[in-house]
C-alpha cells in the first residue's frame, strides 16, 4: 500500500503525459460532438445530478454539456469553489493523506506522534484547498473560464469515447464565451497553489522534484476524480436497478 501511494507521483506524471499524447492525437475527439450541445440526454434522471459521489465524495461542479450553456458570473465561480473547498469530506482525505505521510515518515522534521502528525494534516489540507480555492475560483474567474465538468453522459458516445473526454478535461475546458480552450485554470491554479504550499514544508522538501510529484498527484487526481463524474451516474443508476 505505502509503495502504491508513493509511486502515484510518478504514476499522475504519466498520466499527464497520456493526456497530453491524448489531446493531440485525437484533438475532435476531446470535445463534445456539436449535435450533443442541442440534443436530449438520454439520462433523465440526470437532470437530478447526484450531488456526492459514493454518497460521500462532492460533486457540485458537474453539470450536463446537452443542456444550454450559460456563463457563470465571477461570484458563482469563487462561490462554488468556497462550498467543494471547504465540504466535509476534505478534513477525512486530508488526514487519511497524514496518516500516510506520517508511515512514510515523509518530512522527517515534522518528527512522529500527535504533533507531527497535526504538521502532515495542516500541510496535506492546505495543499488540497488552496490549489481548489485557485483552481476551481479565482483563476476561473481571472482568466474567463468555467470550472464545471460538462458530463457527455450515455448520449455522447462510447465507453472509451467518453473516458478519453473526463480525462482530457484538465487540458481542454470550456470559456464563458462558450468556446473550448486550453484549461489555464487547472494548470495555473494547482501549479500555484504548489509553489504557496512550499510555505508549509521544511526546506529540503522544497525541490523542483518535489513539487512536480506534487503537481502530478493532484492534477492527475483531478483527472481520475472527472471519470468518477462522467460514470457515477450510470453506475448508480446500475445499482438502483439491481435492487
Amino acid at each position: 500500500m505505502i509503495r502504491l501511494v508513493t509511486g502515484f507521483g510518478r504514476v499522475g506524471l504519466r498520466l499527464l503525459v497520456f493526456l497530453g499524447i491524448a489531446g493531440i492525437a485525437y484533438p475532435h475527439a476531446t470535445e463534445p460532438p456539436a449535435a450533443l450541445e442541442a440534443a436530449d440526454n438520454d439520462d433523465d434522471d440526470d437532470v437530478k445530478k447526484p450531488k456526492r459521489i459514493f454518497a460521500l465524495l462532492p460533486n457540485y461542479r458537474t453539470t450536463l454539456a446537452s443542456q444550454a450553456f450559460s456563463p457563470m458570473p465571477a461570484k458563482e465561480k469563487l462561490k462554488l469553489a468556497g462550498r467543494d473547498s471547504f465540504d466535509y469530506p476534505l478534513y477525512f482525505i486530508s488526514g487519511a493523506w497524514a496518516g500516510l505521510y506520517q508511515m512514510q515518515d515523509r518530512n522527517p522534521s515534522f518528527g512522529q506522534g500527535a504533533a507531527g502528525y497535526a504538521k502532515r494534516y495542516g500541510a496535506a489540507w492546505g495543499d488540497q484547498t488552496i490549489a481548489n480555492v485557485l483552481s476551481e475560483g479565482v483563476f476561473p474567474a481571472a482568466f474567463h473560464q468555467d470550472p464545471r465538468y460538462f458530463r457527455l453522459g450515455s448520449g455522447g458516445g462510447g465507453t472509451w469515447r467518453r473516458a478519453r473526454y473526463a480525462l482530457t478535461r484538465v487540458l481542454i475546458t470550456r470559456n464563458d464565451n462558450g468556446r473550448w480552450g486550453f484549461n489555464y485554470s487547472e494548470w495555473t491554479g494547482v501549479g500555484v497553489g504548489v509553489a504557496v504550499s512550499n510555505l508549509s514544508y521544511p526546506t529540503d522538501t522544497r525541490a523542483a522534484n518535489h513539487n512536480f510529484q506534487k503537481l502530478g498527484m493532484q492534477v492527475g487526481g483531478d483527472a481520475l476524480y472527472n471519470l468518477l463524474r462522467e460514470f457515477w451516474p450510470d453506475w448508480q443508476q446500475k445499482l438502483s436497478r439491481k435492487k
